[in-house]
């Protein structure tokens, strides 16, 4: 069976270079006989992987010297749990900006640990804009801000990060790695990996220096940034593999010229694409064209009885993974950094001949 075009929010697609790499590796890995996945953790070939990883992360992301690399598991929802077990002691306020699901759960499990305050709340417009920062409830010496950078349902980014006398916190699990980012102006980012960096299965986070040691007595030792930190992310075994495809990635996207590349490229993909459903009376995208994100992109068909029609006759052209998030409904193109352009290209002209049949 040849390759379909993957458009799913995730696990989503990787690149076909690291897929062939890990293919050809699977047996024999760096001349050890083994399996990545069969070699100790503790190996000095795996330690050089990590030495490796972390460097090239550094280096595309222009990590300052005093903010650490964690690699852990438990997907962005526990690193949702670990942001206010670390950094806010029971009594102190924790601001949340809500810009759609995501952001929402994280305020849950916030909530569950110190007073997190709902500081803005897009719902009211079931998540189709930001509201604007002038407007936001911020409560006075907050432990933090959060922000979710980039919604994957609701296909909302924020495309600029707001001022903040205390350190913003982002879960940017569907930005990561699509572009430069400036690491500096955060206390701290999470992200799960099954967007951008690989397979699902672990999570990195970057933890400004100076919030590693927590806000509270008798945290469990794997819910501690710090002993991540203190421990190169090998407190206990990690994700190996996970590890290892995250490593390739890294590479591959050096490669190809960095974060400045792929940005490039990922803007003119998201942009054709809103470009085909704005000049549409067929579809249509509701999210306020300031904030729409260059991931994710939702879209809606005139006639929502012809969904499971269009979902049906794009997975026979090779488009698949279109079908939206079972809360929104509708359609959903995740266009991440491995999803090439003519993979968008290809989902135009479907759905410009689509509608020409239907419509």
């Amino acid at each position: 069976m040849s390759r379909v075009y993957n458009f799913s929010a995730g696990p989503a697609a990787l690149p076909l270079e690291v897929l062939e790499t890990i293919r050809d590796d699977i047996p024999d890995w760096q001349g050890t006989g083994m399996s990545v996945m069969e070699i100790s953790h503790r190996s000095k070939e795996f330690v050089d992987l990590a030495a490796r990883c972390e460097t090239n992360l550094r280096t595309l992301l222009a990590i300052p010297d005093d903010y650490s690399v964690i690699w852990t598991q438990g997907g962005a929802t526990l690193q949702m749990a670990m942001v206010p077990w670390n950094l806010a002691a029971p009594d102190d306020a924790a601001d949340y900006v809500v810009t759609g699901s995501w952001g929402r759960k994280a305020l849950g499990e916030a909530q569950k640990a110190c007073r997190a305050n709902l500081a803005a709340d897009a719902s009211d417009r079931n998540f189709t804009y930001i509201p604007e920062p002038s407007m936001w409830q911020l409560s006075d010496n907050a432990a933090y801000l959060h922000i979710t950078a980039n919604e994957t349902i609701a296909g909302v980014e924020f495309h600029e990060l707001p001022d903040s006398e205390v350190p913003i916190v982002s879960d940017m699990s569907s930005t990561i790695l699509s572009r430069p980012i400036d690491v500096s102006r955060y206390g701290a980012i999470y992200a799960g990996a099954q967007k951008n960096i690989g397979p699902a299965g672990i999570t990195l986070a970057i933890v400004r220096n100076d919030l590693l040691e927590p806000k509270r007595d008798n945290l469990p030792h794997l819910m501690m940034w710090k002993s991540y930190a203190e421990s190169d992310s090998m407190t206990n075994t990690p994700p190996t593999f996970a590890w290892y495809v995250a490593d390739l990635v890294l590479q591959h996207l050096l490669a190809i010229g960095g974060l400045e590349a792929m940005a490039e490229v990922n803007q003119r993909k998201s942009g054709k694409l809103y470009a085909a459903i704005d000049a549409s009376d067929f579809y249509g995208n509701p999210v306020d064209k300031s904030c729409r994100s260059w991931m994710n992109v939702p879209f809606i068909l005139v006639d929502p009885d012809l969904d499971g029609k269009f979902l049906d006759e794009s997975a026979e052209a090779g488009l698949t993974n279109l079908k939206g998030h079972r809360s929104v409904g509708g359609m959903r193109a995740s266009i991440y950094n491995a999803v090439p352009e003519e993979a968008v290209d290809a989902l135009i002209d479907f759905m410009a001949d689509f509608e020409r049949r239907y419509g």
